[in-house]
């Protein structure tokens, strides 16, 4: 049986930009993933241009690394230095592969780790991934599902390594290969993915994977509290005695018999 499909989010990059983003919202999408940085020195000239015109039309914005065999260290840096996520913003590994120089097992947990040490968000990396998950992975590891899944597949019917039970997105197409749609008003054909709750709960998820606690409630002020200074004085009959507060004579009085 066919998944059932709810396109809630593209990504994009300078091969496939935006030219409309009150269009894409127009059409259903909630969300933005864009390509900010690969390897240990590209980054996308067209992004912040995109994340500049997205994020005012209302649309969630997110950013990946495309993920390589090089240092992992640099790469960290790159992507760091370049997109520098805000707390509201997505960021994601793309995992994939690139012949030779396809990212290992042990590169892509060093990639997450240092990368969420950096920005203080545990477990919040989002990785996507397809075949080279279901290829390089032996087994269900507990890392890797410890995070959301961005899966990459255009059959009708979503498989997962097992690692995995389940996906928190889809690409279901490429814009060309996969079920429809293959395009979304105001970018064209382009990688579109499904998210298999509501609209709502996208974007209670996006950043961290749950729904945060809503702001606090401000605490009510304090009772004012009395300016009262208990004192007590003894003094023996027939003595005067002056109080005097910040220097000034405040009360005099006689004690009597």
């Amino acid at each position: 049986m066919s998944e059932p499909i709810k396109p809630m989010v593209v990504d994009l990059s300078h091969w496939d930009p935006a030219d409309d983003y009150a269009a894409v919202k127009r059409d259903g999408i909630v969300g933005v993933i864009y390509k900010a940085t690969q390897g240990t020195s590209y980054t996308d000239d067209t992004y912040v241009n995109q994340q500049h015109a997205a994020k005012p039309a209302g649309l969630l914005w997110g950013a990946y690394h495309f993920a390589e065999a090089t240092n992992v260290d640099q790469q960290v840096q790159n992507f760091l230095r370049f997109a520098a996520p805000d707390p509201d913003e997505l960021f994601c590994l793309d995992w994939e592969d690139y012949g030779s120089n396809t990212m290992s097992v042990s590169q892509a947990k060093e990639w997450i780790t240092q990368v969420e040490t950096a920005l203080g968000r545990p477990n919040e990396c989002v990785i996507y991934s397809g075949n080279t998950a279901k290829e390089m992975l032996d087994g269900a590891d507990a890392f890797f599902g410890g995070r959301r899944l961005w899966l990459a597949q255009y059959g009708s019917t979503p498989q997962l390594q097992e690692s995995w039970d389940s996906y928190w997105l889809w690409q279901f197409t490429d814009g060309v290969y996969g079920p429809s749609p293959h395009s979304i008003d105001g970018v064209g054909p382009c990688d579109i993915n499904s998210f298999a709750g509501t609209p709502e709960e996208l974007v209670e998820q996006w950043a961290t994977g749950s729904a945060g606690p809503g702001p606090r409630a401000p605490r009510p002020p304090h009772p004012p509290q009395p300016k009262v200074v208990a004192v007590n004085i003894s003094a023996p009959n027939g003595v005067t005695v002056q109080v005097t507060v910040n220097d000034l004579p405040y009360r005099r009085f006689r004690r009597a018999d």
